[in-house]
């Protein structure tokens, strides 16, 4: 259970990257740098969308079933799943555009700033 909830944090990070990378491409000094390196996996983004899905869904079915309740976590990453993988899953192209000054975009790329955030928490948090 230990590796799926690495996944699962691992899967928000990531796939927070990719949402976020229109807002964070403007962070002076490193933007261009995070850029290069989302362009690189953004090839890899569907499996990231499908790691976060698989391991949210697991671990939604399991809190709903035995868990105490259901945590954010998993929420985070079937949202973040079906976010990456909206193109494939609707046949249209992704919500939002790339320019993160306005309307869905921005919205995507706070929702991806929060998936990284936890995803961080999920990796810090014991048990």
């Amino acid at each position: 259970m230990i590796l799926i909830s690495l996944l699962l944090d691992f899967a928000n990070i990531l796939g927070g990257f990719l949402l976020a990378i229109a807002l964070l491409r403007r962070l002076p000094r490193v933007g261009d740098d995070l850029s290069r390196f989302a362009e690189r996996l953004g090839a890899f983004g569907w499996i990231v969308g499908i790691v976060a899905l698989v391991t949210g869904g697991f671990y939604l079915i399991v809190h709903l079933f035995s868990g105490p309740q259901v945590f954010h976590f998993e929420i985070i990453g079937i949202l973040v799943g079906v976010l990456l993988l909206w193109d494939r899953l609707t046949g249209r192209r992704s919500p939002g555009s790339p320019d993160a000054s306005a309307g869905l975009g921005l919205i995507l790329a706070i929702f991806g700033i929060i998936a990284i955030v936890v995803g961080i928490q999920g990796i810090l948090t014991p048990g």
